[in-house]
């Protein structure tokens, strides 16, 4: 009876040891796929934003089909769709073809935020850009390592996301600078605590995964909610302590 108690007790300490493991390795996927995005939306911006200003500080052709035509909004809006495509659309895509679509989402990401550098300087692009990685980092792993469940704070802060939502809309007629502090203030709040939820739900859907088929289109669904978190930070941030050009 001690012996079978022994084998018991070893399995499930087998057993944890193997989840901690995949765990471990699964979240460094995520972050991986995440950071590497990140990194493509980044290069497609900056470059971007180079090929559209000359040496005088004047629009070039491609600045001007970039940011003054039709093309603009098509560049704006065309990650909403990637992002619906993979929301959606991920059970139908196959892993080569989802891992596409995000790398995809980020380059054009990166067209669509690089009309940032003609608003703030490059200074204060990098400056936020590091406020909003150690902000990140520390919510991630509070939301990974916290025992606390965060499923209600993840509801209200999906009211919140909808209330932020409406109140960027109506400031597009407003034009509100006081609007537009208090949206950027309680954007950093909602995405800080994003930030903690999703984390913590990328964890929880591993373990109810273990040993499913899908694990990698798993990881890229996280890295696309940590992405779209640590962007929302950075821009709402930029919105408050951004040098403007």
């Amino acid at each position: 009876m001690a012996q079978y108690d022994r084998q018991t007790v070893a399995g499930r300490v087998g057993s944890a040891a193997a989840i901690d493991e995949g765990l471990r390795a699964h979240m460094l996927r995520v972050y991986n796929y995440m950071g590497i995005g990140l990194a493509v939306t980044g290069l497609i911006a900056y470059l971007s934003n180079m090929f559209a200003v000359d040496s005088a500080g004047q629009l070039t052709s491609w600045g001007v089909l970039l940011y003054t035509t039709p093309l603009m909004w098509v560049v704006a809006l065309s990650p909403l769709a990637f992002v619906l495509v993979l929301s959606f659309g991920i059970n139908k895509l196959s892993f080569g073809a989802a891992q596409a679509t995000f790398w995809g989402f980020a380059a054009v990401m990166g067209l669509s935020l690089s009309s940032i550098f003609l608003v703030y300087t490059d200074a204060s692009i990098a400056k936020v850009f590091f406020i909003t990685a150690a902000t990140f980092g520390a919510m991630s792993l509070w939301g990974y390592t916290t025992k606390r469940d965060l499923t209600a704070m993840g509801g209200f802060l999906f009211m919140g996301l909808i209330g932020l939502i409406i109140a960027m809309v109506v400031n597009i007629f407003l034009a509100s600078s006081a609007l537009e502090f208090a949206i950027s203030a309680v954007g950093v709040l909602i995405f800080v605590g994003l930030t903690a939820y999703d984390t913590q739900k990328i964890k929880e859907a591993y373990v109810e995964n273990i040993g499913a088929e899908g694990l990698g289109k798993l990881a890229i669904m996280g890295a696309l909610n940590l992405y779209l978190d640590f962007i929302n930070l950075f821009l709402m941030l930029l919105r408050l302590f951004g040098n403007r050009e």
